[in-house]
């Protein structure tokens, strides 16, 4: 299954995410992504449902069994919100590229908050996932990872 880039930026491995939960890959493997500058969308990575849905996070299940968590920023969660619009909802049925949140990173410049998208297969082991476009620039909808 293709797994595609929720929003435009340079891809980061997830070992190089400044956060110990997904750099050891505890919550599941994946990538990073070092949003481009400016006002913009981040967007379903491929078709499925929303099992949940916050400002700063959420997670889409595809098929019925694979779990993705796009988090918006590393430690986002502080800002409860702020900064960030919700454009659908808890049990949304989606396909790859619908706008799910809205944000500016130019707008987070609080200590300790980052803006790296991390997009992470949930329980799965780390390292298994195969990322071909970690260090290159991605537009939102490119492959990013497959997930067998």
């Amino acid at each position: 299954m293709q797994i595609l880039a929720p929003c435009a930026g340079r891809v980061i491995a997830m070992s190089d995410v400044d956060d110990p939960v997904f750099s050891q890959q505890i919550v599941g493997p994946g990538v990073g992504i070092q949003p481009q500058a400016g006002r913009a969308q981040v967007v379903a990575p491929a078709d499925g449902r929303l099992l949940k849905v916050d400002p700063h996070a959420f997670i889409l299940l595809v098929g019925d069994a694979l779990g993705i968590l796009v988090h918006v920023g590393i430690n986002t969660v502080q800002l409860q919100g702020e900064g960030f619009e919700v454009l659908a909802a808890k049990g949304d049925a989606v396909t790859a590229g619908t706008p799910i949140v809205a944000w500016n990173p130019d707008d987070i410049t609080q200590p300790g908050v980052s803006t790296t998208v991390v997009i992470a297969v949930m329980d799965h082991a780390p390292d298994s996932v195969e990322a071909p476009s970690v260090g290159t620039d991605v537009a939102a909808g490119d492959p990013l990872f497959t997930v067998d």
